[in-house]
């Protein structure tokens, strides 16, 4: 008996109205396990590694189908372990992943609010600095922390808390101060440490010229969702990393304008600060109902 488009349709609300709201959880919990799998997967060395799961898969198959108990016995112990060493592979993704988690806006709605003119400010004096560095060769790295907190960058480093000036930034990276090899880190539109030790990149496929302040810029980005500034000593070129990628050869009017994208979303710009933006809405349209 065949089915047409409504009963199929009545079956399927009926299944779903069976379903208790803890099943509907457990079915986001696998869907977003199941997203951040296929995410890690993007990644050149967990593709390789997968195609390296699915021959040994075809191999244990096989074993098994032809009756190979030696083979079979062995690929069956190496299972066993399976799930050990793919815990052990896959650390820094894992560690990656759980960091990610616990530094995203759910901690930040706890801290005190930003002000978008600090971090204007901010924008505005590193691109000055940016450009009299640009102008002498003073190499600089320079990180605008977001949503994931780099407190673990700050322990190698030395706290400042300080507001952002052009002076301080070409203070600070100037070749004979003890902080001018590390990186500064820029937190809600403030200097929160300098001197501080950024992790290279592990790209392969980077350019050689690129020198080791450009690879922990751009390490830096692969490792969290920051902005990374970075001047060369060697040529005075103005360069960003964001996300694993960079940017160079830019301009003091480009660099100002990506950083405005990066920095501030479309609350800041407007004024509205996001934690609130929420309760303003519902009050503004019962304002909007009285009159």
């Amino acid at each position: 008996m065949e089915l047409n488009l409504a009963e199929v349709a009545a079956y399927l609300g009926r299944y779903l109205l069976s379903i208790h709201i803890v099943g509907y959880l457990d079915m986001a919990v696998m869907a977003y396990v199941i997203y951040r799998i296929f995410k890690l997967m993007r990644t050149t060395r967990a593709a390789s590694l997968l195609k390296g799961l699915l021959i040994f898969l075809a191999a244990l198959f096989i074993s098994s189908l032809l009756n190979l108990h030696g083979v079979n016995f062995i690929l069956n112990r190496m299972v066993d372990l399976g799930v050990l060493a793919l815990i052990i592979i896959f650390q820094p993704e894992i560690r990656g992943i759980l960091e990610q988690v616990g530094s995203r806006r759910i901690m930040t709605f706890f801290t005190p609010m930003v002000s978008v003119g600090e971090v204007e400010h901010a924008i505005s004096q590193t691109v000055l600095a940016c450009t009299e560095m640009s102008r002498t060769r003073t190499g600089a790295l320079i990180v605008f922390e977001r949503e994931m907190l780099l407190d673990d960058m700050l322990r190698n480093g030395t706290v400042l808390d300080a507001s952002v000036s052009s002076e301080l930034l070409k203070n600070i990276f100037f070749v004979k101060a003890p902080l001018h090899d590390g990186a500064v880190i820029i937190r809600r539109g403030r200097i929160l440490g300098a001197g501080c030790v950024l992790p290279l990149s592990k790209n392969v496929n980077l350019s050689r010229d690129l020198g080791t302040r450009h690879r922990a810029g751009i390490g830096m980005s692969e490792n969290s969702d920051a902005i990374v500034a970075i001047v060369s000593e060697e040529t005075g070129a103005i360069s960003v990393a964001s996300g694993g990628m960079l940017k160079r050869h830019l301009k003091p009017e480009t660099l100002e304008n990506l950083l405005r994208n990066e920095l501030l979303s479309r609350e800041d710009e407007s004024g509205e600060d996001d934690k609130f933006l929420i309760f303003k809405r519902m009050f503004s349209r019962g304002e909007k109902g009285d009159a």
